[in-house]
């Protein structure tokens, strides 16, 4: 067998990288094998909940630019959020109405969980609003191993407006407010003060809190106007609200499989539009109401159900 030395084999591998490298660069005169990569546009101003944001200042451009980019090119979750807002959105923007809560807090949403009906953090932040289980409880919401309003939309986004709310009494404004909703209401407070600030966005966080509001803020310009950063989806291809008639059930069920299948439909499909139904059965000993949904036959497939877009913006 031959054998090299060291230095020899050292020599044949900077040839070979210089040469593939060499071979990856652009060629001289422009042109390139890669696809053309564009920079997502930084406004000089946004308007959140109503509030304008000036972006001039150098941090604040910088982490917005950063939060653009970073959504821009990630596809996959981007579409997904636009596909189930028009899904979720028609439910709950009429709630954010009712209780005085700015629209442009459903973006809040879709950075908490990605509108994922199911969606369960590692801390154990459950729902498409992200409630930790004891916060969910002083906020009015059931948690327990068979019913968990948390995965409750229209329940969950009422207690959501409720805590933003409060909030929002407590700092003036919606952005320290959002900022709340991530870091909990204490951390901003003594920030606010400590650092002798008035908004959050001005204060020196941890990363996740200071990107936070700036997450916000990127989803909103690209869901107002996807086309303009590249996304381009048919009308078909967004998610449909789901057509469903309302049960009350004021006692116990022993096993919701039967009872899904005596009104017509699979237990999966029970589940499906019902998340926060967490067991096979329902003990219920207190006799509380809870309102059950039953989808529509013609809603269970694309051929038959109805076709609803929530935001023209968001389909060619």
């Amino acid at each position: 067998m031959y054998k090299f030395s060291r230095g020899a084999c050292a020599a044949a591998m900077l040839l070979f990288l210089s040469c593939a490298s060499a071979e990856a660069l652009p060629a001289p005169d422009g042109n390139s094998p890669f696809s053309n990569v564009i920079n997502p546009k930084v406004p000089s101003r946004m308007t959140l909940a109503g509030e304008v944001i000036d972006l001039d200042p150098v941090d604040r451009f910088e982490r917005l630019d950063r939060e653009l980019t970073s959504m821009a090119y990630t596809h996959g979750n981007t579409l997904l959020i636009i596909k189930r807002a028009n899904r979720y959105f028609p439910e709950m923007a009429p709630i954010l109405r009712k209780n005085g809560v700015p629209e442009d807090l459903l973006y809040l949403a879709c950075i908490e969980s990605m509108l994922n009906d199911r969606a369960l953090s590692p801390a154990k932040a459950g729902g498409i609003w992200q409630f930790m289980p004891t916060t969910a409880k002083q906020y009015g919401l059931e948690v327990s191993d068979e019913v968990d309003e948390r995965y409750n939309l229209e329940l969950a986004t009422a207690a959501a407006c409720r805590y933003l709310k409060n909030a929002k009494s407590r700092y003036g404004n919606w952005i320290s407010a959002m900022a709340s909703y991530n870091a909990g209401p204490a951390r901003i407070s003594k920030e606010l003060e400590a650092q002798n600030a008035d908004l959050s966005l001005d204060l020196y966080l941890t990363d996740e809190t200071t990107r936070y509001v700036y997450r916000i803020m990127a989803m909103k310009a690209i869901m107002e106007n996807p086309a303009a950063f590249g996304f381009n989806l048919d009308e078909d291809q967004l998610y449909q609200p789901r057509q469903c008639k309302e049960v009350t059930v004021s006692g116990p069920v022993e096993d919701w499989p039967q009872w899904a299948a005596e009104h017509g439909i699979t237990y999966a499909q029970l589940r499906d539009v019902n998340p926060w139904i967490r067991a096979k059965k329902l003990t219920n000993k207190t006799g509380k109401t809870y309102t059950v949904k039953i989808p529509e036959k013609k809603s269970l497939r694309r051929s038959t159900q109805h076709k609803n877009v929530y935001n023209r913006a968001w389909v060619d």
